[in-house]
């Protein structure tokens, strides 16, 4: 019998490429940084911004507005009288005890009056600026505040504008009576006297008016005291005011009698000096 043998066939074996990710710390997994770039140095980007230097605080802009309360607002009355009557305080104002300016035309006004107001020449304390004088609605108000009736008086227009003048250069020609008496001081104070405040003391005669009208002499119609600084230094100054002649070409009315208060020897001496030059001259 025949036996057959055979060989087994040999497995075949069949290769596949097995693909094997690479560990996730390699260097392809990583995300590329962006890239900076920075321009030059010498761009102004790069320049130091200098520190913004403040002003000392003695500068102006640090100091807060100097100036009595009344006088706060009075330049706009110069500028644009109409807008500025929109809205006034009622506070008393301690400069010179009266309430803030009343532009507003009384109930029973026959006419209306100017707003406009006139700066003046006399400098305020403490500030480059000047007193404003007040205007003709705010003369006629303050007027009738004092008890004044108008239908007593046939008063027109044209007759508040000449009282407005006559007040005006009653306080100017005030100021210049003290500006005399001033420049026995002129080296003590060599940039001049300001105006800080000043008050009517109509009722309150001084006793050089009483002296004078025991004498046979009028009072007074009106009086004032005006105090000034004089560099530092607070003067007060008299003022007694008495009817004269109008002057219809400056408006000139009142005769003034102006001198310093006794209240220091400085100013007891100074009326003593001039006093003295009087009776020489």
């Amino acid at each position: 019998m025949g036996a057959s043998f055979s060989t087994p066939a040999a497995p075949s074996v069949r290769a596949e490429a097995t693909l094997t990710a690479p560990p996730q710390g390699c260097p392809m997994h990583q995300d590329a940084p962006p890239v900076k770039v920075s321009p030059p140095a010498e761009c102004p980007m790069h320049q130091a911004q200098p520190p913004k230097a403040s002003p000392p605080s003695a500068c102006p802009m640090h100091k807060a507005a100097p100036g009595p309360a009344h006088q706060d607002r009075a330049y706009d009355f110069v500028e644009c009288p109409m807008k500025a009557a929109e809205g006034t305080k009622t506070d008393i104002d301690p400069s010179n005890m009266m309430p803030p300016p009343n532009q507003v035309p009384a109930s029973d006004q026959p006419f209306a009056l100017p707003l406009a107001r006139e700066e003046s020449s006399i400098p305020r304390h403490d500030t480059d600026k000047k007193w404003v004088y007040p205007s003709e609605q705010m003369f006629w108000n303050a007027m009738l505040r004092k008890g004044w009736r108008w239908r007593e008086d046939d008063l027109g227009p044209q007759d508040m504008t000449n009282i407005i003048k006559i007040h005006n250069t009653n306080n100017e020609q005030a100021w210049q009576e003290i500006l005399k008496w001033e420049a026995l001081h002129a080296g003590e104070c060599p940039c001049g006297p300001t105006l800080k405040r000043f008050g009517g003391k109509a009722k309150e005669f001084s006793p050089r008016a009483r002296f004078r009208h025991w004498m046979g002499y009028e009072l007074p119609f009106d009086r004032h005291d005006w105090i000034i600084d004089r560099c530092g230094k607070e003067v007060r100054y008299v003022i007694d005011y008495y009817d004269g002649e109008i002057n219809k070409e400056n408006y000139q009315f009142s005769i003034l009698d102006v001198r310093p208060a006794y209240d220091s020897l400085g100013a007891v001496w100074d009326r003593m000096k001039v006093t003295w030059w009087r009776w020489t001259s």
